[in-house]
């Protein structure tokens, strides 16, 4: 298949641009004239070196959800809008995938429907949403509102992010200082120990033999490290590894609570913002469940679905379910008995974002004095351990 640059006019006289693929330059004719009144330009697309496919990322997302809603709003045809956004996005990738939902739309498609056909962009939320907005009219309303849970949903990432990021730049640091002593420091005290022809302490003995170790079988300490996480990578992958890695997750002392926080927010946040859009509860919640992020969540929202075919509420089996707090529940059985669960539980998102703010910066404050402590104890021992021999040489004399 080729790419082809074109321009044409509609049955309005409006003029639109965009990209479309076919096999050979009359079959880009004939898809055309069956969409337009008159062909302007219609040419080859030249070819582009790049290196690396481009990434789509959530601020691409964002920023064409908030000028998709803007244009809509103003009264733009959707047709335009989309050939708008593919010829002024900065991501070409991205780009190339608009003018492609652009093409779908006008071959009699609906946007829902041309959205689906790009999966790895557009993920259930998003195209449900947009179908859940088109039925109703609301088109404009439901992409601002994805826009707001997008934007909320990178900023949680990056709390996350920033909170882990401080102890993997400590334990890389401590891991370099480590190898440096063993490798290049201690292999001298050794040369001097067995000039002295003594016996040295055990501790010493252990530390020049982790330095032997770091020195002469690397290459198996780093094998070993890699097969250890192919493996864990491996177990994730099975329905049983994850869940039970996400249950332990859940229960680590520090990370543990923060865990949690994170996803009732993801879970409140993903059906409020669905519900709120007209999307229906039973479909809402399976789309919630597969974009919950944790095994143990997403079990407990396929309760929820069970519970309510047979009849029952939301807040009997979430009550079942310890990874969500007994507020939670309660404020969910409140917005279900007033028929405003979609606002109550937008309320308990809002809660537990905040919630989120305070367990970073608790676990932030925690693991520094931690690491310190940890890293001061290790380089303190392999510092010890070396002037253990020359301290006893002192006793003897």
């Amino acid at each position: 298949m080729a790419e082809f640059l074109y321009s044409a006019k509609t049955k309005g006289g409006v003029l639109t641009e965009g990209e479309l693929e076919a096999k050979t330059k009359d079959e880009a004719q004939a898809i055309l004239k069956r969409q337009y009144v008159e062909i302007v330009k219609l040419k080859k697309k030249p070819m582009e070196i790049t290196f690396g496919k481009p990434k789509i990322t959530e601020k691409d997302l964002v920023v064409f959800t908030r000028q998709f809603s803007t244009m809509i709003d103003a009264g733009l045809p959707l047709v335009q809008a989309l050939g708008i956004l593919s010829t002024q996005t900065e991501n070409k990738a991205f780009g190339k995938k608009i003018a492609e939902i652009k093409v779908s739309v006008e071959s009699g498609d609906t946007f829902s429907d041309a959205l689906r056909k790009h999966p790895d962009t557009f993920d259930n939320l998003f195209t449900n949403m947009i179908e859940a907005g088109e039925v109703g009219g609301l088109l404009d309303t439901i992409l601002n509102r994805l826009a707001n849970y997008i934007e909320k949903a990178m900023a949680l990432k990056t709390k996350i992010k920033s909170a882990m990021m401080y102890p993997i730049v400590i334990l890389a640091i401590a891991l370099v200082i480590v190898a440096g002593l063993l490798i290049f420091v201690i292999p001298v005290f050794v040369s001097m120990f067995e000039d002295m022809g003594k016996e040295v302490p055990a501790l010493t003995r252990f530390v020049m033999t982790l330095s032997e170790l770091f020195q002469h079988y690397t290459h198996y300490v780093v094998a070993v490290g890699a097969a250890i996480y192919w493996l864990l990578k491996r177990y994730y992958a099975t329905p049983k590894g994850r869940l039970n890695m996400d249950a332990l997750f859940l229960k680590l002392p520090v990370a543990g609570p923060l865990i949690q926080k994170v996803s009732v927010a993801k879970f409140t946040r993903t059906l409020g913002t669905l519900l709120a859009s007209g999307v229906p509860i039973i479909e809402a919640l399976d789309i919630t469940a597969r974009t919950a992020g944790n095994k143990v969540v997403e079990n407990a929202i396929f309760g929820i679905i069970q519970s309510i075919k047979e009849g029952q509420t939301m807040s009997a089996p979430l009550s079942r379910e310890k990874v969500f707090p007994p507020m939670v529940v309660s404020m969910i059985d409140i917005g279900e008995a007033a028929g405003a669960l979609d606002t109550m539980l937008a309320k308990i998102a809002d809660f537990y974002d905040e919630e989120v703010d305070t367990a970073v910066e608790a676990m932030t404050s925690l693991l520094e004095p931690m690491l310190m402590v940890f890293l001061g104890i290790v380089i303190g021992t392999i510092v010890v351990a070396m002037y253990l021999p020359i301290f006893k040489m002192g006793e003897v004399f």
